[in-house]
């Protein structure tokens, strides 16, 4: 054993007592990987809890890694840093001013992401219970310690550097060649950030793409496609992934910023020989209880918007509107609608509408048809 120790020194310069202390934390980690897995397995195996089995593999696990830990820095506590950055540049040869900057941006990586994770815990915990403000002040909280590790990071590394300016002048131009659509994504997300054309939430149509916004990243945004295939603008299942630089070259709807109500318009077409008259009147009934709450709310939200948009709107409730088709008289149902309560209002309506016509013989729904004239049969005198 001794002639190993000697030649492992022979060829990295390492001492016999570091070789040892080396191997000892070797067998540290080898025990506590099987400890862990022999808990793991007797939890599996007698106990049925699935919840609680993953709850105490996680305690048993964080009780061994700080353990482990402990025991490891106890072990080389007596190494000194010289030893040891000697031994690693003789090992990889990596300079001790490398090494250096590598423990530097370790230790500040995993402190942000410790100081990240005690953050978030304290945020989902006393913070508010909106799902809303936890997706805000979760991507708050990480780019903010993002943006922090690359500054701290980077000064670290750039300690070095005689003339910064001119090596970052030289850095940016590159990357503005090399990498264009990326950092026109890095501008739309910043338009979006601050500028907040729409946010998480919000129901928006961009290009030809509509859907709900359910996540906004550095350099695209997600979209729970609406639409498409499925009518009355309902959810068609699929996630569309939008680049950010889309909202410099896109036009851009929002269906709730704002006003927060779109009209929606009903067309009923009935016969010519129908009692139009009635018929509207009719129409009237049952659209106006259904859209009376929604005009007051709507009026409130107008008010509202009008401090930030030009809206000129002089009526809000809801209305029938008359005019003649090829095949009769079209009524038009034009109301206020919630975007999201589209297709249940018009089906509330429409059934209304079913049930109401069917209890008046003189008024029929009118469709595309082919009409023959006899004038001896209807007494008219041939020309």
């Amino acid at each position: 054993m001794s002639e190993i120790f000697q030649q492992i020194e022979l060829l990295t310069g390492m001492s016999r007592a570091t070789q040892l202390k080396l191997l000892g934390s070797l067998m540290i980690l080898a025990l506590a990987l099987g400890l862990f897995i022999l808990i793991a397995y007797l939890l599996n195996r007698f106990n049925e809890n699935r919840a609680q089995n993953r709850y105490l593999k996680k305690v048993v696990r964080y009780f061994l890694a700080f353990g482990s830990l402990a025991l490891l820095l106890r072990t080389w506590s007596t190494v000194s840093a010289y030893e040891l950055i000697r031994w690693i540049e003789m090992l990889v040869g990596i300079q001790p001013e490398t090494q250096i900057n590598i423990f530097n941006s370790l230790a500040v990586i995993g402190f942000l992401w410790f100081f990240r994770k005690v953050l978030l815990k304290l945020f989902f915990r006393f913070g508010s219970q909106s799902v809303q403000s936890n997706y805000r002040n979760r991507n708050m909280i990480t780019y903010g310690i993002t943006i922090l590790a690359l500054l701290l990071v980077g000064r670290i590394w750039l300690q070095g550097f005689t003339s910064i300016a001119t090596y970052l002048g030289l850095l940016s131009a590159g990357l503005a060649i090399a990498l264009k659509e990326p950092l026109v994504n890095l501008a739309g997300w910043l338009f979006l950030i601050f500028r907040r054309p729409f946010e998480v939430g919000d129901r928006i149509q961009i290009g030809e793409q509509a859907g709900d916004v359910i996540d906004i990243r550095i350099f695209q945004f997600t979209l729970n496609e609406i639409g498409n295939w499925v009518d009355a603008d309902q959810s068609t299942g699929r996630i569309i992934h939008v680049p950010n630089a889309h909202v410099f070259s896109h036009t851009q709807a929002n269906y709730t910023k704002g006003f927060s109500y779109i009209w929606v318009e009903i067309p009923v077409l009935v016969t010519f020989e129908s009692d139009w008259k009635k018929a509207k009147l009719i129409l009237e009934n049952i659209i106006t209880p259904h859209a009376a709450e929604l005009s007051k709310n709507a009026e409130k939200k107008l008010q509202k918007a009008t401090g930030k948009y030009m809206l000129l709107y002089s009526k809000l409730t809801p209305r029938v509107y008359t005019n003649v088709k090829d095949s009769g008289v079209l009524l038009t149902i034009r109301y206020l609608c919630n975007p999201r309560r589209k297709r249940d209002s018009q089906e509330h309506i429409w059934e209304a509408i079913l049930n109401q016509f069917d209890q008046h013989k003189n008024i029929d729904f009118a469709y595309p048809t082919l009409r023959y004239y006899d004038n001896r049969t209807e007494g008219k005198m041939a020309e």
